[in-house]
């Protein structure tokens, strides 16, 4: 039993870590550590839902104490996502475990190819968007989808709202992690609300997650505005490749074993 707790709060603290770096909830460590600990995927993802909110409130305190939150992108973003959030839980309930694991290892390739687009936009124009009323479509397009992937993944929503925010709303990759994760704190208090009315969240579990992701969010928050564009870049592409590879392999033994 100590050496469990042992687990979940260093797995805490390195989902903070990747929150403040990477602009994400930590979701896409957690779901898969949890599935290590032989919980079941849909008690993996309800209660990655709650250690997300700890961990992003922490790290988004830290970003608005130092001047890079933009409460207004946030709402914009945020709004939608409370909505979908709840759709993407309803989903989760009802569809196989297998489905849910292959189509989460689908979304972070997805976001490599997300990425690589936006990085080619930017080599070709460097003009940003002066039509306002596509930029508010665009936050709630981004927003509405990361709240659905939430719900339904057990994360923030930030390995899809980051390369969309870069990809429709022409944000630096830092800007876009730093807004990302504020959004996240609203994605996951509504997905995280879904999850405990269907009793899917395990909440000692998910509250050591959280506290070590509460420190770890705080330590890398400092750190993001001091690192190159092309190396946090390369961290969110090793990061997603790496954790594709391991659902797939999880989704393919539940496929089997069923």
């Amino acid at each position: 039993m100590l050496e469990q707790i042992l687990i979940l709060i260093v797995s805490g603290l390195g989902s903070g870590l990747l929150a403040g770096v990477l602009g994400i909830g930590g979701g896409t460590v957690l779901v898969p550590l949890l599935l290590i600990l032989n919980y079941t995927p849909l008690q993996a993802v309800a209660t990655s839902s709650l250690a997300i909110v700890i961990t992003s409130s922490s790290g988004s305190i830290q970003n608005w104490r130092m001047g890079y939150l933009d409460f207004q992108r946030v709402i914009l973003l945020g709004i939608p996502a409370i909505i979908t959030a709840q759709l993407g839980v309803i989903v989760a309930n009802f569809i196989p475990e297998f489905v849910l694991l292959t189509a989460f290892g689908c979304l972070l390739l997805f976001n490599i190819f997300l990425s690589n687009i936006r990085r080619q936009i930017v080599t070709t124009s460097h003009q940003p968007s002066n039509n306002q009323l596509s930029e508010k479509f665009a936050c709630l397009f981004t927003g509405g989808i990361g709240g659905f992937l939430a719900g339904l993944f057990g994360i923030g929503g930030g390995v899809i709202m980051v390369p969309l925010q870069m990809l429709l709303l022409k944000e630096t990759i830092k800007v876009a992690i730093q807004t990302s994760l504020g959004v996240i704190v609203i994605t996951s208090i509504s997905s995280c609300l879904g999850h405990a009315l269907n009793n899917n969240v395990l909440w000692l579990v998910g509250i050591i997650l959280g506290l070590g992701g509460l420190i770890g969010a705080q330590i890398s928050a400092r750190f993001l505005p001091r690192l190159p564009d092309k190396v946090v870049r390369f961290c969110f592409y090793v990061m997603l490749a790496m954790l594709s590879v391991y659902t797939f392999w999880e989704a393919w033994k539940i496929y089997n074993a069923s």
